[in-house]
């Protein structure tokens, strides 16, 4: 076991993420199933296409912007190295750097010559190194969903029988505290997955009124980015701080991109420090402490689907705990009469 799972390590997270996803929607796919008459084929093959799109669609969408931008881009280059970029009045009113950035723009940017020679400094081969990075990452992770949601439709077509090995298994080296460590678990994966979801959408939402308000171009696709980026650690962080500087980029006040970046942190740090650990904590009966040790570990050990697997740690470490100091379910039972 040792050796074959040393062998398909580069693989194992993709792995963990098809198992994680299949015992979070387990519910929801068994009354899909029931809906559909039983199909062990159609069912199954529903909900994995469905998942697949639903987590690829903010990729999509931003690739697809991206591409949409990059003929602007490369214009906006053009323009900078014939005419130069003039000093934007909002540099000046920046409070103590903004003389020195002034005078550094002037100087650097402002004129089409300085501007022509900070792009030709730029290493082409240096770019092109960075080009063919990007691409074979992206060619590795394409790869690596492609076995997650292989795996996952796998998983999700044998589900009884594969869970009900793992808890015959379970019962056999573990017996029933074995069993109930394992349905602790299977809550923790299910409350932090909807957790995380749920505070990702309402930070989206909550953010996207700020966007709105403040008049940020795109309002509506940068609230999609962010809902999608609040799934990562300090994902929406980078949304929003990307939607103050186009702000300002297209005319806007410094105040109103002072302001999406304040509104986005207080929302931001409410809902990752307070409500998504309660949210989780709630569902599988984790002290608050603990649901957040459990995030904050398991992001800096794991990664992000540590994110998950904190969490469930966490849960199974109290589960133990609870069995063995005589406060859990399992003690109240076993008790002899008096």
């Amino acid at each position: 076991m040792v050796l074959a799972l040393w062998m398909i390590q580069s693989y194992l997270i993709a792995l963990g993420w098809a198992a994680i996803i299949a015992i979070s929607v387990w519910p929801l796919y068994r009354r899909i199933q029931a809906r559909l008459g039983g199909s062990r084929l159609a069912a199954p093959l529903l909900v994995t296409i469905t998942l697949a799109i639903l987590l690829l669609f903010p990729i999509a969408l931003v690739l697809t912007e991206i591409g949409r931008e990059g003929q602007f881009a490369m214009q906006w280059l053009t323009e900078l190295q014939q005419n130069g970029l003039p000093v934007p009045d909002w540099v000046h009113r920046l409070p103590l750097i903004g003389q020195h950035l002034g005078t550094w723009w002037q100087t650097h940017l402002a004129r089409p010559n300085s501007a022509e020679q900070i792009l030709n400094d730029v290493d082409r081969q240096t770019v092109t190194g960075w080009s063919r990075a990007l691409g074979g990452a992206l060619l590795s992770d394409l790869f690596h969903a492609f076995l997650t949601f292989l795996t996952l439709f796998i998983l999700l077509r044998g589900g009884e029988r594969i869970g009900g090995h793992v808890l015959a298994t379970i019962d056999r080296w573990f017996g029933d505290p074995g069993e109930r460590l394992a349905e602790s678990m299977a809550g923790a994966v299910r409350g932090t997955v909807n957790g995380t979801i749920l505070v990702a959408v309402g930070e989206g939402i909550l953010i996207g009124i700020g966007y709105v308000v403040a008049g940020v171009p795109n309002a509506a696709l940068f609230a999609v980015l962010t809902t999608a980026f609040a799934m990562l650690p300090f994902g929406a962080w980078f949304a929003f701080s990307a939607a103050a500087i186009v702000l300002v980029l297209t005319g806007g006040t410094l105040v109103a991109a002072a302001a999406v970046v304040g509104w986005g942190a207080v929302v931001m740090l409410v809902g990752d420090n307070i409500v998504q650990p309660a949210l989780i904590g709630g569902t599988v009966r984790l002290p608050f402490l603990w649901t957040l040790l459990g995030i904050l570990g398991g992001l800096e050990t794991f990664g992000l689907i540590g994110l998950f697997i904190g969490p469930v740690l966490m849960a199974a470490l109290l589960t133990i705990w609870r069995q063995q100091d005589g406060s859990g379910p399992a003690a109240a039972t076993n008790k002899e009469p008096p």
